[in-house]
């Protein structure tokens, strides 16, 4: 790594989702930092807005390209496809745009897994920031749905999707553990931030089809489509059973996460040695 690349960012280390590798003592005092990408040491209000944007604009995807694919497709599958590639690609590219600020968080239950995993060696978000984080992801999630309709000249209206079943709630808690499993094994193992943004949007675009509830797996996600009576609107009565999973899967995934990935992993090199 050149010298040029190294700049630190706050509350990173072992369990952070998207900077591994070696830590460092914070030069405020706070968190141990992580250098191992360009990034920047934003201020918490700077974390805070890169969230708000970032998952704003994650539920302005998913909900516009749902208008869009119910515009230009008549067939519900073409309409699933076309839905879940927007998605996909447009969260990798999000994950990049904002991981070097807000670690691209983008959703309450993979902040409240970096707290928890990170209370033991002071690597994870600390409470006050953790709570702030979740605010402006819930706020962000409702905003982009808004913004969406708005761009296609549709009305906000509550959902009156109903999607709450036995089936779809074991879809999103086995989502979401596999979120979470997905982003603190890679993390652990060293992997670079672009992997990680492919990674999560390939995964988060195949879940759209390998489970019954289209893999929200995500509170504020959730939260934001209550307010979009379209293609990927979610009913209020739905809202809590899928939240209640996701909280589950969470659990599970980062339970097994602690189970598999105790420690991070020494990067491996192109020859197949381990190196530091």
């Amino acid at each position: 790594m050149r010298a040029a690349d190294a700049v630190v960012t706050m509350g990173c280390g072992d369990a952070c989702p998207f900077y591994p590798g070696k830590r460092y003592p914070d030069p405020r005092g706070h968190r141990p930092v992580t250098v191992d990408a360009p990034v920047t040491h934003a201020p918490l209000w700077g974390r805070a807005l890169a969230e708000f944007l970032g998952t704003g604009l994650l539920v302005t995807i998913v909900v516009g390209s749902g208008i869009a694919a119910q515009r230009l497709s008549t067939d519900t599958g073409l309409q699933l496809l076309e839905n879940s590639i927007a998605t996909a690609l447009g969260l990798g590219v999000l994950i990049l745009l904002f991981a070097p600020v807000s670690e691209a968080h983008f959703n309450p239950v993979v902040s409240v897994v970096d707290f928890a995993l990170g209370r033991s060696d002071r690597t994870g978000l600390i409470p006050s920031a953790l709570g702030v984080y979740i605010v402006v992801q819930l706020a962000g999630g409702i905003g982009g749905a808004i913004l969406a309709n708005a761009m296609f000249a549709t009305a906000t209206a509550i959902s009156t999707t109903d999607r709450a079943t036995p089936a779809t709630f074991l879809a999103e808690t086995v989502a979401t553990a596999g979120l979470i499993l997905l982003i603190v094994g890679l993390s652990r193992a060293n992997r670079t931030i672009p992997v990680i943004a492919a990674a999560v949007g390939s995964y988060i675009g195949a879940a759209y089809w390998f489970t019954s509830s289209t893999s929200f797996a995500n509170p504020a996600v959730t939260v934001g489509r209550i307010f979009t009576d379209t293609f990927a609107g979610i009913a209020p009565t739905s809202v809590l059973p899928f939240i209640g999973a996701q909280l589950l899967g969470a659990a599970i995934g980062g339970g097994l996460s602690i189970a598999l990935f105790r420690r991070a992993v020494a990067p491996v090199s192109a020859q197949g040695r381990v190196t530091n």
